[in-house]
């Protein structure tokens, strides 16, 4: 992310096909540091005043938890946000200099849905409104932290803020978050409406990163989310009528989703003689909604999910132009002898979460809690025979086969989601993976492991384990993966690959959760770079 207005040649992201077209509009500005439209035109005559609303989805903590890439034995993290509490973050918006502060929320590293946003009435006139999003987090005597949700920049090396520049014309914003892959630096890494401390490089450094999460609408006559300027003057619609679930082109696309990730902007110096700076400022969608694509077969972030896949789970904020992960776990009920539910625990979650969005590879584990989704408790089985071969009893492929695609092999889910299932034991091992996108992790043996070793903390044994095996389904190769001349110090096999601190590494595994990024030299591997998302894509077992 960029801490100016990226000023870019236009980029026509084709994508391979010949049939694109881009819708474009221009328009004269004029630049004074802020950029900014400056003209009599009204630019929502349906609406008596227009409203831009900034909305907080989520916030996290990115900071260092249980585990401690630089060593093998639990050590927690001093945290840089609040050395006496979990943070007590709250936020602050700036709109067209007004500024609007939320409720402080204490004591919490995660906030999901706060139910919190700031509104202010701008003019109708002026394109262009100033956005500033910080996060805080409250301490004792006044002293209070700004937290990092902010990539860095030549210009500002040290930001911590979100500086945006929000169009009422069209209804996205850029500066510091914009969408897609069309700036001439590429696409921001951490996605649209997303925003991350990380993207600094403190990947493994406590310097108050955290993410958030928002989005900015404004006022709109009809509520279809299209603005009227945008659907007089581009898409030629009826801004009276609610479009946002047309289909026009018949591509199994809605238009609001063609509206929102084929947008694109660049600006052109019109004049070198003009005195005032002019400018010319081009829109651009490069999915028409007018015209049909194939779009089971694009896909910018190579996630393995195509654009039409990244529709399907859009409502659970997955982008065409940033790296998504998406798991769904199923898990067992408690046996009839006493024997525990196998339940996968929430801080677990939480630690395997922010692994990998400090990466900008972005997890979603459906674990039952997400609606219309199949994802549930199965059966008590005392132990699950199964594993990749074609033997005779399979249990493993059963319950993928009845639990996951649910008796259904064209289920939309294969091919999206990978599948995971924790078990209360296996025939075969603590964890393994059974197919190109399955695996399981069993609590009986995770569980045992945490009492015969007192230092390790059961959460981060289940976040290692599960991390582990979902590696495999990533296709994360190398010599010292699985290697089990690794797991004993006193093999050479330690000594050789010990700068390879993985989760994928028996000597490190329940220690770390966490990949390696092969930055400690020789026999170190990265994971993170050569990790493959479409591995998951080959054929069932």
């Amino acid at each position: 992310m960029k801490k100016n207005i990226v000023i870019s040649i236009t980029i026509i992201f084709m994508l391979s096909l010949s049939s694109t077209i881009v819708l474009s509009h221009n328009t004269q500005i004029k630049t004074n540091n802020t950029i900014r439209i400056l003209n009599d035109i009204d630019l929502d005559p349906l609406d008596t005043t227009v409203n831009v609303t900034v909305m907080i989805k989520e916030i996290r903590s990115l900071e260092k938890n249980y585990q401690s890439p630089t060593s093998p034995i639990w050590n927690p993290a001093i945290s840089k946000i609040d050395l006496l509490s979990y943070p007590d973050f709250y936020i602050k918006v700036i709109i067209n200099e007004q500024e609007f502060k939320s409720p402080i929320w204490y004591n919490t590293k995660y906030i999901y849905n706060p139910n919190w946003s700031a509104t202010k009435n701008v003019p109708k006139n002026q394109e262009f409104v100033n956005i500033t999003i910080q996060l805080w987090d409250n301490n004792i005597f006044g002293i209070d932290k700004l937290c990092d949700i902010s990539g860095n920049s030549e210009e500002q090396p040290n930001s911590r803020d979100l500086q945006l520049i929000y169009s009422i014309k069209t209804g996205h914003w850029t500066g510091d978050d914009y969408v897609g892959a069309y700036f001439f630096d590429g696409s921001d890494p951490s996605g649209y409406g997303r925003a991350s401390g990380c993207d600094d490089g403190s990947i493994y450094q406590n310097d108050r990163d955290c993410e958030l999460w928002f989005e900015i609408k404004q006022t709109d006559y009809d509520d279809d989310g299209i603005p009227y300027w945008t659907e007089e003057n581009i898409f030629h619609t009826d801004p009276t009528i609610n479009n946002a679930n047309d289909d026009p082109n018949n591509d199994k696309i809605p238009l609001i989703w063609d509206f929102k990730w084929g947008f694109t902007q660049s600006f052109h110096h019109h004049d070198p003689d003009d005195d005032d700076d002019g400018y010319s400022l081009d829109y651009n969608w490069t999915y028409n909604p007018f015209t049909s694509y194939n779009y089971s077969d694009i896909d910018p972030d190579n996630d393995g999910l195509s654009n039409l896949e990244e529709y399907l789970t859009s409502q659970w904020n997955s982008d065409p132009f940033r790296k998504d992960l998406f798991i769904e776990m199923d898990q067992m009920m408690a046996g009839p002898n006493g024997e525990p539910a196998s339940i996968f625990p929430d801080e677990s979650k939480e630690l395997l979460r922010t692994a990998y969005n400090k990466h900008n590879i972005i997890y979603h584990l459906d674990d039952g809690t997400w609606t219309d989704t199949g994802s549930e408790m199965i059966p008590f089985d005392n132990l699950t025979i199964g594993g990749w071969g074609h033997n005779e009893i399979n249990e493993l492929r059963q319950i993928y086969y009845d639990y996951f695609l649910h008796e259904n092999n064209s289920n939309w889910r294969y091919g999206v989601f990978h599948y995971s299932v924790v078990l209360y034991q296996s025939s075969l091992a603590n964890g393994n993976a059974f197919g190109s996108d399955a695996f399981q992790i069993s609590s009986k043996g995770l569980n045992n492991k945490t009492k015969s070793l007192p230092f390790l903390k059961k959460e981060i044994v289940y976040a290692c384990a599960f991390m582990h095996e979902s590696g495999h389904t990533l296709a994360i190769q190398n010599p010292a993966v699985d290697n089990p001349n690794t797991n004993n110090i006193l093999l050479p096999g330690w000594w050789q690959w010990r700068n390879y601190k993985s989760v994928m590494n028996y000597g490190y595994m329940y220690l770390i959760a966490d990949y390696s990024d092969g930055s400690r030299g020789k026999n170190d591997f990265n994971d993170w770079a050569t990790m493959d998302l479409t591995a998951f894509e080959q054929s069932f077992f």
